[in-house]
This record gives C-alpha cells, sequence and structure tokens, in this order.
C-alpha cells in the first residue's frame, strides 16, 4: 500500500494565460516533492550542489541548470542539498500542454518540439552548451513588458532546445509511466513483454524469438534501434520498478529486489547505486523525506 502521497500542484496559469514565468533570488529550496498538468521549464543560475529530483533520477546540479518536467504524474523537487550559496537565481516557467496541440506538433515545423515534449515525459536535462545558447532570452524573459513578445521569446527557447544533441532523460520509463518516442514494432512489441514480465526469467533467445529473429541478429538489431544493450534495458526496466516499490510500498528491500526479477540481494544494491547514486534504503529514506503526507 503507498505509504504517502506527492503534493499536486495546481499552478497559476489561468485559462486566459498561456505561460506563466516567475523570476526568485533565493538562498533555500524549500518546496516539496510535487507534480502538476502543466509543463515546467526550470532555469537554475549559481545554484551548485542543489539536488535535483525527477522521478527516480537524483543529481546535484552544476552551476548552471535548465530541465524541462512534462509528466503529468512525474514527481520532481528541487532541494537545498549541499547548496550553500547566498544568491541563487531561479526562473521558472510553466506552460499549458494546450498550447501544443497535436494538430500543430504533427506539423513538419514542429516535429523537433513534439519528439521533446515525448522526451521530457520523463525529465530532459540540458548542457551548459545548450544552456548559453538560449541564455539571453531566459535572462530576458521574466522583464518582457509586452505578453506577445514575451511568447514569441518563449517559443524561440523551446524550439532551440529541441533541436540540441546533448539533452538527457532523466527518470526511468518505468517509474515515469510515460511512453517515449515511436519505435520499429518489433522493439515495441519486445519492450511491452519486458515491461509486463520484467520480474520474470528474460533470456535473449525468448526475447528474439517473439519477433521471429536469431538471437545475435536481434541483439544487433534492439542496439542500432535503440542505442542501448537489450541486457542494460532489462536491468533499467527492473530498477525503476524497484524505485517505484520503493516510494510507493512498505514492502522491504529484499522483498522488492526478488519481486522485480533480481536473484541477488547484493547485486541488486550494487546495482541500483551505481545507476542512482544511492542505495535501495537511502533512496526511500529520501522520498521520504520529500514527500508530503495529506
Amino acid at each position: 500500500m503507498p505509504t504517502n502521497t506527492v503534493l499536486k500542484e495546481i499552478t497559476p496559469i489561468t485559462d486566459k494565460d498561456c505561460l506563466y514565468i516567475v523570476e526568485r533570488h533565493k538562498s533555500e529550496f524549500l518546496f516539496p516533492l510535487h507534480s502538476h498538468r502543466d509543463y515546467e521549464l526550470n532555469f537554475i543560475e549559481n545554484g551548485q550542489g542543489v539536488r535535483r529530483v525527477v522521478g527516480d533520477s537524483v543529481e546535484e546540479i552544476g552551476p548552471y541548470e535548465l530541465t524541462l518536467v512534462a509528466g503529468n504524474e512525474l514527481e520532481h523537487a528541487w532541494e537545498q542539498g549541499s547548496c550553500v550559496e547566498p544568491d541563487v537565481r531561479e526562473i521558472t516557467i510553466q506552460f499549458s500542454p494546450d498550447i501544443f496541440p497535436d494538430i500543430l506538433l504533427n506539423k513538419s515545423q514542429f516535429s523537433s518540439i513534439s519528439k521533446m515534449l515525448s522526451k521530457a515525459g520523463h525529465g530532459l536535462t540540458f548542457s551548459v552548451k545548450t544552456i548559453m545558447k538560449v541564455y539571453s532570452l531566459l535572462d530576458n524573459l521574466s522583464s518582457d513588458t509586452e505578453p506577445f513578445d514575451q511568447y514569441l521569446h518563449f517559443m524561440k527557447i523551446i524550439y532551440e532546445l529541441s533541436r540540441a544533441e546533448d539533452s538527457r532523460i532523466l527518470a526511468s520509463s518505468s517509474f515515469a509511466r510515460a511512453v517515449r518516442d515511436k519505435e520499429s514494432r518489433r522493439v515495441m512489441k519486445v519492450k511491452q513483454y519486458i515491461n509486463d514480465h520484467y520480474a520474470e526469467d528474460l533470456s535473449l533467445g525468448m526475447l528474439s524469438s517473439l519477433v521471429g529473429m536469431s538471437p545475435s541478429a536481434f541483439s544487433r538489431f534492439f542496439h542500432l534501434r535503440t542505442g542501448r544493450a537489450l541486457s542494460d534495458y532489462i536491468i533499467d526496466i527492473r530498477l525503476g520498478n524497484a524505485a517505484r516499490m520503493l516510494v510507493d510500498t512498505t514492502n522491504s528491500i529484499s522483498e522488492i529486489c526478488y519481486s522485480c526479477g533480481f536473484n541477488n540481494l547484493s547485486n541488486f544494491n550494487r546495482l541500483f547505486k551505481a545507476k542512482r547514486e544511492y542505495t535501495p534504503r537511502d533512496f526511500r529514506t529520501l522520498f521520504k523525506k520529500t514527500r508530503i503526507f495529506v
């Protein structure tokens, strides 16, 4: 049974607004783990050491941070972490999914934005190099006095970010409960099987037979289409489900380990820390601290 509930934020955007922009200068990050329907682009300057939590991704940020969150149920927060800076600048842009209707996203001019928003369902963070490309636009966005100019500058930012080749997805797909980009039918079929049967033994031979390919051919095919080894994908799906169970249940770590397809507790702990930077126990403790009881 779930032990606690993430704060469900109602953003300040009204039916008459396209977006909401606020700039703050702060020394403390106190807003708890939360989720909301609207999309959010969050920029932080001079916040080295602040801890970013997006789904089951937990990382300390550097001097510049820019992350896009587009998942309706994707928990996220920026916490104090080890940051001791007295003046951290934060610009938060929240915008309704309605400003990007499907009829628009299906047009060729919006193809890169459509792909980016799909990825952002898992949280998407951008490199310093990309941040510098849009810095001047971000820097002046909150001070724009003309709403239409503000909107145009925002759209320019979104477009430039959608063209970035070095953005990075944060939360695992099994934790974020979101669907990623469209893929080959054979890859999708195998991924769906893994999602449904991750707790069971999954062999390359058995998975390749699902799509009528030899093990060696499917292994190469999967890597070519996804950029990942099949074994790594299976581990990530299992770890994502384990992270979700650590957050949402009171099951013991040992129970979670074996119910997610791992057959060795030590190996589970090692893999979890390598991927999440926290042990399963510390990860559970972190989420208990950042969640709100209702």
